[in-house]
């Protein structure tokens, strides 16, 4: 898509000679623009769950609230994040937490005595008396880096998993914890007020059968704070797009559209968006070559599309 959208912003761009976009400011254009119309579905997401309300959106194919909801649903991820001092930060590339979740059902923690590839073990453990099954998640720390995987082999000291990391073999003491993969609860997210308010009473403390947390820029505090074992937290979260990356080798003195590049990156918007995108970096490249003809073509281009999308 992104060359096929770098094409016709050059074809329009330079029908009247109006100048030459290099492919690094290409590139700049086009992540922004990418990110407008991201951030413009949440905007229309809204607008239409108004007009659902009201009765007055259509269904099946014509049912925008659901076409929506399965364009940011391409954006959506899950991580189980790491525990700082109590404080969990959120991955880089996050626009917005949609759930934080609480594993509740803590089967075994400790450290690892040695490790082999894709084999833990834990001399003295009591892994299948403790309840371990096969199909059980295992959260590991190695090297500073959180992992998780599903349970292949068990015995009461040795653990094998799915893992598609191989552990330090030269490592022991790798700290773990293993959770029952069906049991968890969603936290609920809190002002930083009620926080404090519900944490001052005994009564109205959050638990962990009744979780929650507060947000603080990049980082969240969960409650309670005794919510401490390796990959406890997990959050489902919607990110943000990539940042797009129009890839090419010089040939004969011409950029040339390189899609084997291992640094390519495709935009992530559907296909429906790509007069849309067009006509945003259009305005984006009259803006910065002063051209007022293509900024105004280029604008009336946008309105027209953002009126058929609602």
């Amino acid at each position: 898509m992104i060359n096929s959208v770098r094409q016709s912003v050059l074809a329009i761009a330079n029908k009247h000679q109006q100048g030459y976009i290099t492919p690094a400011d290409f590139n700049l254009y086009a992540k922004q623009a990418q990110l407008d119309i991201f951030e413009d579905y949440f905007y229309r997401y809204n607008q239409w769950i108004v007009r659902q309300n009201q009765r007055a959106s259509g269904s099946g194919y014509a049912d925008i609230l659901k076409n929506l909801e399965e364009v940011i649903d391409n954006f959506s991820e899950e991580k189980d994040l790491e525990n700082v001092g109590n404080k969990y930060t959120l991955p880089s590339d996050y626009y917005l937490i949609n759930k934080l979740i609480v594993k509740t059902n803590l089967l075994a923690s400790g450290t690892t005595t040695s490790t082999t590839a894709v084999t833990l073990v834990k001399t003295g453990a009591t892994f299948v008396t403790d309840g371990v099954v096969v199909g059980d998640q295992v959260c590991v720390i190695d090297d500073s880096v959180l992992y998780v995987a599903n349970i292949t082999v068990i015995t009461e000291d040795t653990i094998i998993t799915d893992s598609t990391h191989q552990w330090n073999s030269n490592s022991s003491n790798l700290v773990f914890a293993i959770y029952k993969s069906n049991k968890f609860k969603e936290s609920e997210r809190l002002s930083h007020t009620k926080a404090t308010m519900l944490n001052a009473s005994n009564i109205t403390a959050p638990n962990i059968t009744f979780p929650a947390y507060t947000q603080s820029g990049n980082t969240v505090d969960v409650f309670p704070v005794t919510l401490t074992n390796v990959g406890q937290i997990k959050t489902q979260y919607i990110r943000k797009p990539k940042d797009p990356n129009w890839t090419y080798q010089i040939v004969a003195g011409d950029p040339l559209y390189n899609i084997g590049d291992p640094s390519h990156q495709d935009l992530e918007i559907p296909l429906t968006d790509e007069p849309l995108i067009i006509s945003k970096i259009l305005k984006y490249v009259g803006i910065s070559i002063r051209e007022a003809d293509v900024y105004k073509s280029a604008q009336d281009s946008e309105i027209k599309e953002q009126q058929k999308q609602g």
